[in-house]
């Protein structure tokens, strides 16, 4: 199968350096279209939608395979082995921040750095460890988004995206979530909810970037604190932007940030 039709790439500019942004859950790589046109004339851009998501190719969807964000994961190093990059600079928006990083432990030779967008290695709270939600809220959100997927929506995703005073964005976001296959969608909030990456912090060496919102309901503050803390060679930036998702609601502070790092890790 053709990598690059599998995941939908798009491939812009031809700069040596390269930027692979990642979309988060229940979204597709025109979430990233405020954010990625900034760093054309200065990089290549790579843009890809996870399988199942976006224009993907559905028929190379496997309940089994992404059961786990290791099949994910996976199908980024095919990314970039196939479009020979090298070391990339991977930005990664929510449980792709994950993704980013099961994939750089894996093949650390292909990753120059990493931007993490609203991470999260693990939602439930335990153990002195703040996640955002008990297991007892995860569980009834899961199974809420099991017996309706269009109310879940509708319901979920101004709540994730916050900024209510702008709510152009909530529906954007809830129009994104009900393009999804329910199954897909169902099978995928698992992997992503249900995940736990701590301890692949441990270590980790490649250098990183938090972005961090200053208030958002999928990953509190405490949980950027958390993952700076745990990498060894990160920056914690805490953006005045609110909700999980700045790529869309403050694209110019999200751009300017990354800027910064990448200006000071040149």
């Amino acid at each position: 199968m053709d990598i690059l039709h599998r995941n939908n790439v798009i491939v812009r500019g031809s700069r040596d350096e390269t930027i692979v942004f990642a979309h988060g859950f229940g979204c597709d790589s025109n979430m990233w279209r405020h954010v990625a046109p900034a760093f054309e004339e200065r990089y290549r851009i790579v843009l890809f939608d996870n399988v199942g998501a976006g224009k993907s190719d559905l028929s190379a969807y496997s309940f089994d395979k992404y059961r786990t964000l290791d099949g994910y994961a996976g199908d980024l190093v095919e990314i970039i082995d196939a479009l020979a990059i090298g070391k990339a600079i991977f930005v990664g928006h929510s449980v792709s921040a994950m993704i980013g990083l099961i994939a750089a432990r894996q093949r650390p030779d292909l990753f120059r750095s990493l931007v993490m967008v609203g991470p999260s290695p693990c939602y439930v709270d335990g153990d002195g460890y703040v996640g955002g939600f008990s297991q007892e809220q995860l569980e009834e959100l899961l199974e809420f988004l099991d017996s309706n997927h269009l109310g879940w929506s509708g319901q979920m995703a101004p709540v994730i995206m916050g900024n209510p005073d702008r709510p152009e964005l909530g529906k954007e976001l809830t129009e994104s979530f009900c393009r999804t296959d329910p199954e897909i969608t169902r099978h995928f909030a698992k992997a992503t909810f249900l995940s736990d990456c701590r301890d692949l912090l441990k270590d980790f060496e490649i250098p990183t970037l938090i972005l961090q919102c200053s208030s958002d309901v999928i990953a509190p503050i405490e949980v950027g604190e958390y993952v700076h803390r745990q990498l060894p060679n990160s920056k914690l930036v805490i953006l005045k932007a609110t909700g999980h998702c700045p790529n869309l609601s403050a694209p110019e502070e999200t751009i300017a940030a990354i800027e910064a790092y990448l200006g000071q890790a040149a």
